[in-house]
């Protein structure tokens, strides 16, 4: 049974539907870093929200640690490349808290638009302080929306219905998509310029950190309200206390801090600044969806093989997938031929796509035959998540080549390691539901990769075979299949062997010196 651990307060249905499904859950919510280093090594699983920072420390201590899940959208709280590189899957709950944070985000723009905390602060003060506060309306303004994703769009509707003009930059939204939900898309200079009131709804990375900074503060419009609801660092907190001071910035509202909670308090304290401490998700209705979703993928993942909520691994989330998978088998088998036919080291790696099918699922075929490769020679374990970057560790390229159709073919992959090795070309097919090599280097051959296998070149001469044949049968070793090719009368030929059982030391040495035989590898793909 797989053990999971729970260091952040979270919904009660989480652990009940986890426990229903017969996984051992400790809710330990609070432990200190120190104490989740020592305790990790003990579990399968780690459930987090915000709080617990993931870092790289704690993940190399988990050593039985197979998925980290995050309730919620973030996973900035975790070290995903540190995940990455241990094979370990990191899962959030997109969408589990869309309507909480885009309602949050819409009392933040009232509130700022119409005053509302600080005249209720001066309300509890005694004070009738009717024309300070006097406000706008959302009302044919312009609000500019950076990040038109699953939240994005909930804030684009509702500021809809307020008659307001709704301006976007997003560089992965097409104009057909924006144009159904009334967005205009716009370069990220165009809306920093036109927009009365700005929201930020994208994650942090270094392509979205500092969005509104120091430099680009005399881009704004004069009088524009920011909002941040997304994530602490999406811009510069110091550059918007700035524009607010010089007159440019009218009002912020934040939600999230790059510190939390925040160690310098000059931005909170300003009286144009309205502030709440990370609450956009904090409803019960939000809370118990993200916490039932992350369940309920655990659920799956575990119990189905189905993946979903994955930041990483994305070649995993197609495993499940009972058509490709004969295909996914094929890829990782191509990949450990080659890894146990190497004699070089391996820098170089092409891999060639036939029939449209196939082409929709590079991504997964090639990490599966990238995981079989390293799982030949790698001294840790190589698996659909981490097998692309320890082959960037290594200094691995990758070529992957798409084409339509092959002339003998529906699907078809091709594998060529671009060295001096043996044997530096498969091709595989399927044959119904059952996996066949094709064609190696130039030899054509047919053979199912699976068990035991035994390839060698050799002088195009008689007794060949049958030496070899005659020293695996002093050996009790039974020969279930053999291909043999060659390219012209006399010249060099190919021979490959289904065997039985595994080859022992003794036994390899003996076929290695018979006499005609160039070179031998011995396969297990059990």
């Amino acid at each position: 049974m797989k053990k999971i651990l729970i260091t952040d307060k979270i919904h009660s249905r989480c652990i009940e539907i986890l426990e229903q499904n017969s996984f051992i859950v400790d809710y330990k919510p609070g432990i200190t870093n120190q104490e989740l280093q020592q305790l990790i090594k003990n579990y399968n699983l780690l459930i987090v929200r915000s709080a617990t920072q993931v870092t790289p420390d704690i993940i190399n201590e988990g050593i039985n640690l197979e998925v980290i899940g995050r309730a919620g959208a973030g996973v900035d709280n975790i070290d995903l490349d540190s995940a990455t590189r241990n094979g370990i899957l990191v899962m959030n709950t997109p969408g589990g808290n869309t309507i909480s944070a885009a309602e949050h985000t819409m009392a933040m723009m009232l509130s700022l638009c119409r005053n509302i905390p600080q005249a209720d602060q001066s309300m509890k003060q005694g004070k009738w302080e009717k024309k300070k506060f006097s406000g706008v309306e959302l009302s044919s303004k312009i609000l500019g929306i950076v990040g038109v994703g699953k939240i994005g769009k909930e804030v684009a509707k509702r500021a809809s219905a307020f008659d307001m003009k709704i301006i976007a930059y997003d560089p992965f939204l097409s104009t057909e998509a924006a144009s159904k939900l009334n967005i205009t898309l716009v370069s990220f200079d165009e809306l920093l310029s036109q927009s009365d009131i700005i929201t930020f709804h994208v994650p942090l990375s270094s392509e979205t950190s500092e969005l509104i900074n120091e430099n680009n503060l005399n881009k704004l419009k004069k009088g524009v309200k920011i909002i941040n609801c997304a994530r602490g660092g999406v811009v510069n907190e110091k550059a918007i206390l700035k524009g607010i001071n010089d007159g440019i910035i009218s009002g912020a509202a934040f939600d999230v801090f790059v510190d939390e909670p925040p160690d310098d308090h000059s931005l909170i304290e300003s009286e144009r600044v309205i502030s709440t401490p990370h609450l956009a998700a904090s409803t019960d209705e939000a809370q118990e969806k993200v916490a039932v979703q992350l369940a309920d993928q655990i659920v799956q993942y575990f119990k189905d093989g189905i993946a979903a909520g994955f930041v990483n691994g994305l070649a995993i989330q197609y495993s499940g997938n009972e058509k490709l998978k004969p295909y996914i088998e094929l890829a990782n088998k191509l990949g450990s031929i080659h890894g146990q036919t190497l004699e070089y080291k391996c820098s170089k790696i092409e891999l060639e796509y036939y029939g449209d099918y196939l082409l929709d699922y590079v991504e997964v075929l090639s990490t599966s035959f990238l995981q079989g490769l390293l799982n030949s020679f790698s001294d840790i374990n190589v698996n659909l998540i981490n097998a692309k970057h320890i082959a960037e560790e290594r200094g691995i390229t990758l070529r992957e080549i798409k084409n339509n159709d092959h002339q003998d073919y529906k699907n078809l992959i091709r594998a060529v390691i671009n060295e001096k090795e043996f044997l530096h070309s498969f091709e595989g097919i399927l044959s119904g539901n059952n996996i066949r090599i094709i064609k190696v280097d130039n030899y054509k051959m047919e053979f199912e990769p699976q068990g035991t296998i035994i390839i060698y070149s050799n002088i195009d001469r008689p007794g060949v075979l049958a030496r070899a044949g005659v020293i695996l049968a002093e050996h009790n070793i039974n020969i279930a299949g053999v291909s043999l090719s060659r390219i012209n009368k006399g010249a060099a030929a190919l021979t490959i062997m289904n065997v039985d059982d595994n080859v022992d030391e003794q036994l390899a040495v003996k076929l290695r010196e018979i006499n005609g035989i160039d070179k031998i590898n011995f396969i297990s793909l059990e």
